[in-house]
């Protein structure tokens, strides 16, 4: 089951059917619902069929989210521990990534408050002072305010690697800037957690050329997903709950750098295909 926010509505996805919700919801307060996969099914029984979905979930598709915060969580794939080593060496916070990697204490950092998401199709940014910029595909869980992941989504978590590679304090401005996060295209919700076998991929388009692809699974990764939302609700409370980007597992040679015009589309197993072009 998927859940989408548009300009109509919310649209429900279902048994390849698509209903529009015909009463006024607020976003926020439907997703923070532990049980949100009960709830969606007991107003798909009373929500109206839509004749022509394709055009209300491109044309009018909004990003999945309200006035949650986005975070993100690094080096929980060895592909990215490597890369992270690499880009931070002459800086001297090589040694870093690898500790992160192995410590019992993820890296987990925030991303990105609402205004700053981009849904998909919609544009997205990369620093105008950072030589080097890469998109990074990521599993992205939602959890309500009680710390139950209820729904997934695809996330890009542009990264500016010269930044980050000049100093690992640096992060934050090779992180988090404006339209400097992509969401969508909807909500995945389960009746089960997702497979460790699903797949993420990627590809990268320059004038209609394939640049890069990529693929790998979620059983790469060396930390859960409920580990990291345990640790990223120890000490912060979320009212209306959080995004949280898993980290990356697809890392682009060293000699690639987006650029004004690349495509960048990615996909999950079951999730969707999220794509955004660079502004």
């Amino acid at each position: 089951m998927h859940l989408y926010k548009t300009t109509e509505g919310f649209v429900i996805e279902h048994n390849n059917q698509s209903r529009l919700l015909d009463e006024v919801l607020d976003w926020d307060q439907v997703i923070n619902n532990n049980n949100l996969r009960g709830f969606l099914e007991e107003k798909w029984e009373t929500s109206v069929k839509i004749p022509n979905p394709n055009l209300l979930l491109t044309e009018n598709l909004l990003p999945p989210i309200g006035n949650q915060e986005v975070w993100a969580a690094g080096v929980t794939y060895y592909s990215s521990r490597l890369a992270r080593m690499e880009e931070s060496q002459d800086a001297g916070g090589g040694d870093f990534y690898s500790r992160v990697y192995q410590a019992d204490r993820p890296e987990i950092f925030f991303k990105a408050t609402p205004s700053r998401v981009v849904g998909h199709n919609q544009p997205f940014r990369i620093r105008q002072d950072s030589s080097w910029d890469v998109p990074e595909p990521e599993l992205t869980l939602f959890a309500t305010s009680s710390g139950e992941i209820v729904a997934y989504t695809i996330g890009n978590d542009v990264s500016s690697r010269s930044i980050e590679g000049e100093n690992p304090l640096y992060l934050p401005q090779a992180k988090t800037y404006d339209k400097c996060a992509c969401l969508g295209p909807g909500l995945y919700i389960p009746k089960e957690p997702l497979s460790l076998e699903s797949t993420i991929s990627i590809e990268i388009l320059r004038s209609d050329q394939v640049l890069f692809t990529g693929q790998t699974s979620l059983s790469q990764m060396k930390r859960s997903p409920e580990e990291l939302i345990g640790f990223l609700f120890r000490e912060t409370s979320f009212e209306k709950g959080v995004f949280l980007m898993t980290g990356t597992g697809i890392v682009p040679d060293n000699n690639f750098s987006l650029q004004q015009g690349d495509i960048v589309s990615i996909s999950i197993d079951l999730v969707g295909n999220l794509v955004n072009s660079v502004e």
